[in-house]
């Protein structure tokens, strides 16, 4: 069964393998046959693109196997399975949240790895769809006139993503934002939020001293002046 799993293997015909394979485990788990066996299934799942079952047997293998050479690769395998089930931004985004955790795990448990450069530029790829989207969550805000979330929710992007490349776009939003919840608020917190604003507005222009927005936003800091 072994060897004609082996053969299926090279052959690529992983869904028929899969069953050899695990017969070969169950029968001999602690033997090299069986270790090969247990690190193939994975494998020939991960050719199939079950990513959640290839997912499984490779974290699997590192707890069975502690001491195989494969677990390098095997961890870092395991992570590429997580960022296979990374959804698109606009979907939830748990699944892409667990896959930076375990790049990172790999990166952490070998920090001279080969793969560490592969594994960062995945990083940055997983936190730009992070970041793509929040940033649209805050441009849904702006767009719906929701002034008090566009706020708060582009202050939260700004704190998270403080090199993300809508990190201006999102700035400008809560400047804007910031104004029109202020003049459409009570007389009473008018001259708070006020001050705020005008704040913010002094933060964007020091930050983008050449942006297309400053001669919007300055108007609306002029118009605030008279209220504060």
């Amino acid at each position: 069964k072994f060897r004609l799993a082996n053969e299926m293997y090279e052959d690529k015909n992983y869904d028929r393998c899969i069953i050899l394979y695990e017969q070969v485990y169950q029968h001999s788990p602690k033997t090299d046959e069986g270790e090969v066996a247990y690190y193939r299934l994975a494998k020939s799942y991960y050719q199939m693109e079950d990513f959640y079952m290839a997912g499984y047997y490779f974290s699997a293998y590192i707890q069975r196997f502690p001491y195989s050479v494969k677990n390098e690769e095997a961890l870092f395998l395991t992570a590429l399975c997580s960022v296979q089930n990374s959804p698109e931004f606009s979907l939830d985004q748990t699944e892409t949240l667990t896959a930076i955790n375990n790049v990172q795990q790999f990166v952490d448990r070998y920090p001279g790895s080969y793969l560490i450069d592969s594994c960062n530029l995945i990083i940055d790829q997983l936190r730009y769809t992070l970041a793509l989207k929040e940033y649209e969550a805050v441009a849904l805000y702006d767009r719906t006139e929701n002034y008090k979330a566009a706020v708060a929710a582009g202050e939260i992007f700004m704190e998270h993503y403080s090199r993300s490349k809508f990190l201006e776009e999102v700035h400008y939003m809560v400047v804007k934002n910031s104004y029109f919840m202020t003049i459409n608020s009570i007389e009473s917190k008018k001259s708070e939020r006020s001050s705020q604003t005008i704040e913010r507005f002094r933060n964007f222009a020091i930050r983008y001293a050449s942006s297309k927005y400053l001669n919007e936003l300055e108007n609306y800091a002029a118009a605030l002046e008279k209220i504060k």
